[in-house]
Order: C-alpha cells, then sequence, then structure tokens
C-alpha cells in the first residue's frame, strides 16, 4: 500500500504465491500501482490509497471505506497477505477485509491481531525488505517455484529506449528521493554529474514529472536529461542499460535492482540501510551511516547542513561506479 520501491520488493512474495495459486490481486496504493502492474505474477491490480499509510491521506467517510469494503467483497478473495514494511501495522487491512468477508487473512503483527489475522508471523533481527516479506509467504506455504532465485524482478520484455540513452555502457545518476531527507543536495548531485563526465563516462539524469527542474539544474552540459520523459517501465529499461546507477534510497534504486544493475546506494541512515539497501546486485553504501538522523525516520534532515549524504565526494562515486561497472564486462563504456 505504500510507494513504488517498496511494491517492487514485494516480488520475490509475490511470486511465491503466485506459483501456488489460480491468480493473484495485488492491492496497491496510488503511490505504487505502477510498479505493482511491472511484477511478474501479478494477474490484476486494484488501488485503493490507506488513510493511515499514505503521506497525504484522504478522509475517512463511511461511504469510502463502505466502497472499498465491497470492492473486496466483489473479488472474492480466498486469502490474503498484507504486506507492511516493518514499522506499520497490517490490522487496519485486516479488519476490512474481515468486513469484506476475506476467509484468511496472513501478515507479519507485533501488535495483539485477536480475531484479525490466521496468521499472525513473526519475523525476528533485522532482515531486508524483501526476505521479510518473502518469509510471510513461506509461513503460509507458499515457496519459490525451482529456478526462482528469490531476487527482484520486473515483466519482460521492456520498452527499447535506444533512441534516448544510445548504446548500453552510460551511468544512471537519479537525484531525487521521496522523502527530503534521503535526497543530496542539488549541487552535491551536479558535482557528481561533472566528476563521473569529466571522468570520461558518458551520463544519462533521471527523474520524474515533478523532478524535472531538479534534473535540469543536476545534468547541466554534462549529462542527457530524462526527467519527466519516461513511464516506469521505460525508466527501467533505461536503468537495465546503465553499467551502474548512482541513487539515493528510493524507488528507482530498486527498480535497478530489480533490473539486475549494480548501485552506487547514496543512503541517508534515517532508516536501516540493512533493512532498504538495493536488494540482490552489488552495491556500494556511501553516507555516513552514523548520523545524527538515524534511525528517526525523518522526513526532513533534523541535522544542521545534511551532513549523512553532503559528506559524500563525488570523487568517491567515481571511484565506487567504476569499481562496481568492471563487474558488468561490456557494460562500461566512456566517451563524450
Amino acid at each position: 500500500m505504500d510507494n513504488v520501491g517498496d511494491v517492487l520488493l514485494a516480488g520475490p512474495c509475490v511470486r511465491a504465491v503466485a506459483a501456488h495459486v489460480d491468480s493473484v490481486t495485488l492491492l496497491a496504493g496510488p503511490r505504487g500501482r505502477a510498479a505493482a502492474e511491472l511484477l511478474p505474477g501479478v494477474d490484476q491490480v486494484v488501488t485503493w490509497c490507506a488513510p493511515w499509510i499514505d503521506l497525504e491521506p484522504p478522509a475517512i467517510t463511511s461511504a469510502s471505506i463502505g466502497a472499498f469494503v465491497d470492492e473486496i467483497r466483489s473479488l472474492a478473495i480466498d486469502s490474503a497477505l498484507i504486506l507492511t514494511s516493518f514499522h506499520q501495522s497490517p490490522l487496519p487491512l485486516a479488519l476490512l477485509f474481515r468486513m469484506a468477508g476475506v476467509p484468511w487473512i496472513g501478515a507479519i503483527s507485533e501488535d495483539y491481531p485477536g480475531a484479525l489475522l490466521d496468521l499472525r508471523h513473526r519475523v525476528e533481527g533485522d532482515p531486508p525488505e524483501a526476505e521479510r516479506a518473502l518469509s510471510l509467504a513461506e509461513a503460509a506455504g507458499f515457496r519459490l517455484p525451482p529456478g526462482d532465485d528469490g531476487k527482484l524482478a520486473v515483466r519482460q520484455p521492456l520498452p527499447d529506449v535506444s533512441g534516448w540513452t544510445g548504446e548500453p555502457g552510460y551511468v544512471v545518476v537519479h537525484p531525487a528521493a521521496s522523502v527530503p531527507a534521503r535526497q543530496p543536495s542539488a549541487d552535491r548531485s551536479a558535482a557528481i554529474v561533472a566528476a563521473l563526465a569529466l571522468a570520461g563516462h558518458r551520463v544519462i539524469v533521471t527523474g520524474g514529472m515533478t523532478d524535472r527542474s531538479l534534473t535540469a539544474a543536476v545534468a547541466r552540459d554534462y549529462a542527457i536529461d530524462l526527467g519527466g520523459v519516461t513511464t516506469l517501465p521505460e525508466l527501467a529499461a533505461v536503468l537495465r542499460d546503465a553499467s551502474v546507477v548512482v541513487a539515493p534510497n528510493t524507488g528507482p534504486a530498486h527498480l535497478a535492482a530489480a533490473v539486475r544493475t549494480p548501485v552506487v546506494s547514496l543512503f541517508a541512515p534515517v532508516v536501516p540501510a540493512a533493512r532498504w539497501a538495493p536488494y540482490g546486485v552489488p552495491v556500494a553504501l556511501l553516507g555516513d551511516q552514523h548520523a545524527g538522523c538515524r534511525g528517526t525516520r525523518a522526513r526532513e534532515c533534523p541535522v544542521v547542513g545534511h551532513p549523512c549524504l553532503e559528506s559524500i565526494t563525488p570523487e568517491q562515486v567515481v571511484m565506487v561506479a567504476e569499481e562496481l561497472s568492471a563487474g558488468r564486462p561490456g557494460r562500461l563504456r566512456t566517451g563524450v
């Protein structure tokens, strides 16, 4: 019910369920729907904005809740797994599913669920979010099929984006994040792009429609600016053909992992990297993981100067990007 990255991290769990049932309906929030449509194993996507999760929650009315319950009832769901981040409760949604007549519900829950859950799964430690979600499927009796490596994935084929990008082997820099505390300054991102370009790499800057002024400021004359240009499947294709992706902790970093591209992760420790770093691909984690913002889940940086990310130097990024690129034979190319 959350953002693009959260939905992509649910992918292994979804595939495990899909291997054992006739049909999978994925309920997603509006911010995550595009990612839901990219997940292998999903037959139908239903969208609803959960007022206890979305950052701009809609008003709660009996009419809106009733309409949602009626929609779920019309689907005649046999069983439901509720996937949440470690800091979210599944119980509000479980209550609505019970009202809709869903006969079996499982979720990870630290809170006593009473009659709301048939499976109350507990997870110890601090596992990656993809493994945490997959463990719920396994507890419910759904295991990945033989040959599935349990990593992130998207539907194939992806669109041809070579008209924008040219040949594979460029470096992608994605400067934006959905939460400001996780995003480097425009000046820092611009310096990273310039350093990569001056080191001889072709650079492409990506971003959403609302990021266009940022991507233009970051790309300048050093990079191709694709801010606001791509759909999510097209962005996936752009990331797939990169030698490496440089991004903060945000959806495109997980999308890069889903197309098996290494990531230079500019990671602010407002949430733990153990859970949220890009999963299943080579990753270079940059940023002070012991900064004062550690574990706060802050949306705005609580420390003057944003030192966890502003301490990252462009030279560091170039060095680790080249190290990760070296592990992708045929993908590292330089040029103007």
